[in-house]
């Protein structure tokens, strides 16, 4: 491919994945910055990988993995549950507060009640539930068994529900 080409297939990779590659980095990380910062290494790398000459058969399951991978490292090197992330979300100024408290409330307790499950069965119901993609690309993005990303939701679901009840 002339580095022409690759410049218009990454393009098209960019507009049609970066706001999906955006609201999964954020809901993973819940601070927007953070967020901005891994969706744009993300498509660093993949732009970097084009150029040596990569082949993308299917880039979003790359960017995917790339990003979950850039997550990953990001919770490594510091995870902090703060107010200063809640606040960083942002409320416009003019709209309802109180809709966008509750809002990132709810997304703060969503993110809690994940955390408290194997990293497993978290990425794989935030894959699934939050970013909305089918089983198949789910599985070409964690490079397993359709068979194996459906068991792993089946029990990620059963372990929420045994938490939340657990809580009740």
């Amino acid at each position: 491919m002339q580095d022409l080409d690759k410049e218009k297939h990454f393009l098209e990779l960019y507009e049609r994945y970066v706001d999906p590659m955006f609201k999964h980095c954020w809901f993973r990380v819940s601070d927007r910055e953070k967020a901005r910062d891994i969706t744009q290494t993300a498509f660093e790398k993949t732009w970097e990988y084009l150029i040596r000459g990569g082949d993308l058969a299917n880039p979003k399951a790359f960017l995917y993995r790339v990003a979950n991978n850039l997550i990953i490292d990001a919770y490594r090197k510091k995870k902090e549950d703060s107010l200063d992330a809640l606040m960083d979300g942002g409320f416009d100024v003019g709209s309802d507060e109180h809709e966008n408290i509750f809002k990132n409330l709810a997304h703060q307790e969503i993110v809690k009640l994940l955390d408290t499950l194997p990293l497993s069965y978290r990425d794989v119901l935030v894959m699934r539930y939050v970013d909305d993609l089918a089983l198949s690309e789910i599985a070409s993005i964690t490079q397993e068994t359709e068979n194996t990303i459906a068991v792993r939701i089946h029990r990620g679901i059963n372990k929420l529900r045994d938490i939340l009840n657990k809580t009740d």
